[in-house]
């Protein structure tokens, strides 16, 4: 299979949901083997900022890129619907420090990408690298793992004592041919960002979610959700999947594997992830 990169430009604008600034995103093709890269273009000489493990640098509730004093914030959605919609090279300008929330989902860069399509480019995709034996990293009992199999494979657990949430499990297949997918927009874009009402108060605190609301985010209490009604019955397990997708991209090419994850956090998915690179993938 070939390479491929954007027909055309895609360009949105929204607030951050942590620092609740509002940038403006222009998605650009980029050259065969460029990968997938961030320029802050609101900064001196716009310094590009690659979609790489190398490159992380904070995982407290969301992914972030940086280099030095420059960093990208909650690259995590874009990158999923980037990847799994087959866009191997693609150059991302944004004018601020965090990738805007939208509507919690990826569903609005998923549509933008269909709505400009693909173009095939010279040089052919990266071998995919198989999983042999299971990798894994946990913390108590949350873990995430990488086991052998015969396809790329996304499992997720989630358990939360709102009865709302509740225990809720979800798996998703790739298809080898990620481009021409159809179950990635249908089954895992559309679900939204989620959190716990007790928790906003001390977040806000914090210095993080400055930017979410009940348009960008699903928030549940002990009664049920303040902004129902859900896309899908299990829509928190689901934007798992979408998170776990969009950090493990940062290895460029997915590993052939079931991926499984119980609880688990953004920084342990990228834990993983850098066990899967020290391997030489």
């Amino acid at each position: 299979m070939q390479q491929h990169t954007l027909a055309a430009e895609i360009l949105q604008t929204g607030v951050g949901l942590h620092t609740g600034v509002t940038t403006h995103v222009t998605i650009k093709s980029a050259a065969p083997g460029s990968g997938r890269y961030f320029v802050r273009v609101d900064l001196p000489e716009s310094p590009i900022i690659p979609a790489q493990i190398a490159a992380v640098n904070q995982t407290v509730l969301s992914t972030q890129l940086g280099k030095g004093e420059i960093h990208i914030r909650t690259v995590e959605h874009i990158l999923a619907a980037l990847a799994a919609m087959g866009v191997d090279n693609a150059r991302i300008e944004i004018d601020g420090p965090e990738v805007p929330l939208l509507d919690g989902s990826a569903s609005v860069w998923v549509e933008s990408i269909l709505q400009v399509g693909l173009v095939a480019q010279s040089e052919p995709q990266k071998e995919t690298y198989v999983i042999l034996e299971p990798i894994w990293v946990r913390d108590e009992d949350a873990f995430v793992c990488a086991m052998p199999a015969n396809e790329t494979r996304f499992t997720y657990g989630i358990d939360f004592d709102l009865p709302a949430i509740g225990n809720q499990w979800y798996s998703w297949t790739m298809p080898a041919e990620s481009n021409s997918d159809t179950s990635f927009v249908t089954e895992i874009a559309p679900a939204r960002t989620f959190g716990l009402l007790h928790q906003i108060e001390y977040l806000q605190s914090a210095g993080l979610i400055k930017g979410g609301n009940l348009e960008n985010a699903l928030v549940c209490g002990p009664e049920g959700w303040l902004n129902p009604p859900l896309r899908f019955a299990t829509e928190p397990v689901r934007h798992k999947i979408l998170d776990l997708v969009g950090d493990l991209s940062l290895l460029e090419k997915f590993p052939q594997a079931h991926f499984l994850a119980y609880k688990a956090s953004h920084n342990l998915h990228i834990q993983l992830a850098q066990k899967i690179l020290n391997l030489g993938f």
